[in-house]
Parts: C-alpha cells; sequence; structure tokens
C-alpha cells in the first residue's frame, strides 16, 4: 500500500500570535511551528500500516523552504519519503491542487490528512483533493483499517459515530480518535539521524491562482474583570445575570 500524509506547518499553540501590516499579514516573528496536531494523528496511524501490513509512507507539505523542518519531524517519526512543493499556501484550492498532482503522480492508494489545520481551520483540503483525484472521500475520520482494496473507516456525526466501508483510492480527513494522544510518537535520536539520509524531494508548483483571500485578523476581545457576588446575595446575582450578561 502507498500512503501519502499531507502535512501542514502551524504554529504551535503555545506561541504568542501577532499580526502586521495593519492586521492584514501574520507576524511569523518568534512563533514556533510545529506538525499539525489532525495531521499528526493521521501520521501515527499511517506508521501503523507501514510497521503491521508493510506499507511505504510519505509525506507532503506546499509551502516555502522554511516548512522543511517540520518534514523532517515527520521523517524522524519514520515516513520513508518527503515532497515539498515550493509555493505559498495561500489558500485552500491552491494546496488541494497541488497535493492533487503529488497524489496522481505518486499513484498513491491512501491519501491521509486531517480534517482542518489549527491555523485558519478552513477544513477545505481533503474534500477538495478527492474531488480533483476522482478519489473516495471520508471526513472526520476516527477509525481506519485496510484489508486489501477496501478499507473500513469510522467517523463521527450527529449523536453518534458511522461505521462504512470504501475502496480504495480513499482520501480522509483525520482527527483525534484515528489514534490516541499517548499513541503520538516522539522522534528518537536514531529516528533523527536516519532522517537526514532520506529523500526530501523539491518540485515545482502548477500554476494557480488563489480563489480566497485574507482580508483582515482580528484577536478574541480580552476578558472583562471578574465580579464576585457574595453567597447570599442571590438578588444582586440574579440582577447581574440578566442585565448585564445576558443569559438568562
Amino acid at each position: 500500500m502507498n500512503i501519502l500524509v499531507c502535512i501542514s506547518h502551524v504554529p504551535d499553540t503555545t506561541s504568542k500570535i501577532n499580526f502586521t501590516e495593519n492586521d492584514t499579514k501574520f507576524d511569523t516573528n518568534g512563533v514556533q511551528f510545529v506538525i499539525n496536531p489532525n495531521d499528526e494523528f493521521g501520521l501515527t496511524r499511517a506508521m501503523w500500516f507501514k510497521e503491521k501490513q508493510g506499507a511505504k509512507v510519505t509525506v507532503a507539505n506546499v509551502g516555502g523552504s522554511e516548512t522543511e523542518p517540520t518534514l523532517r519531524k515527520a521523517l524522524a517519526i519514520g515516513a520513508d519519503a518527503a515532497i515539498r512543493v515550493n509555493t505559498q499556501a495561500t489558500d485552500g484550492f491552491t494546496v488541494a491542487k497541488q497535493l492533487a498532482k503529488v497524489i496522481t503522480d505518486g499513484g498513491f492508494d491512501l491519501v491521509i490528512a486531517g480534517r482542518e489545520s489549527i491555523d485558519y481551520n478552513g477544513g477545505m483540503v481533503p474534500g477538495m483533493i478527492a474531488g480533483l483525484t476522482n478519489a473516495n472521500f471520508i471526513n472526520n475520520c476516527i477509525g481506519l483499517e485496510v484489508d486489501g482494496n477496501t478499507a473500513i473507516a469510522t467517523r463521527e456525526i450527529d449523536g453518534g459515530k458511522e461505521t462504512v466501508s470504501l475502496e480504495l483510492p480513499l482520501v480522509i480527513g483525520g482527527q483525534k480518535g484515528l489514534v490516541e494522544e499517548s499513541e503520538l510518537r516522539i522522534p528518537n535520536m536514531r529516528g533523527i539521524m536516519m532522517a537526514r539520509q532520506k529523500p526530501l524531494t523539491v518540485i515545482a508548483p502548477l500554476e494557480s491562482n488563489p480563489e480566497t483571500s485574507s482580508v483582515k485578523f482580528e484577536k478574541p476581545a480580552p476578558k472583562g474583570a471578574v465580579k464576585l457576588v457574595s453567597e447570599d446575595n442571590l438578588d444582586e446575582l440574579i440582577n447581574l445575570l440578566h442585565n448585564e450578561a445576558k443569559v438568562i
């Protein structure tokens, strides 16, 4: 089985986020970048297929040279090869179009992507990849088994879970549950050393015009001051909830 895991290069959730140029650009200064968590769940599941079923695992990213440390981390975790499409990830369609070409050229049977990245939370790329490559697609995937050319996948739906059978080629949008956080892997020294010898191929992008653009960013409003109400002053509490907080 030939697996491609799509890797997004995203800010660590502990990083302080700022914007520049009148709040139209994300300020990357001082920001630590990591593998998108939803993608990391998918990469860990791909490692299971590699170890149990002998699958080949390639990771791919759309971005500039600044994303290569993230790809190297994926190689250190155990991926066999990495591909970087040398263009900025300006919007979801551009990313999907570039990755669709990688998938078509590489003859991948299974494409594992995160259901969304934690930076812009677009949630569009996996579905568009499936549409562009004429592959089956399942989103919000929390369970995946493959036997031959058939996949059994479980996804979250409103009020429960659904298990479906699909034929390869298949694109999934994975999330926590595909593996658990306790199963995520930290690169060890041997993996880091081996990653230096694994191929990281940089390819030229297809021509693509962005379909969307960001107009402006803004941070959430700061939390207001806390008002403390005496435990025996129930009338004041009700008054504040009704007239000020407007929640009752």
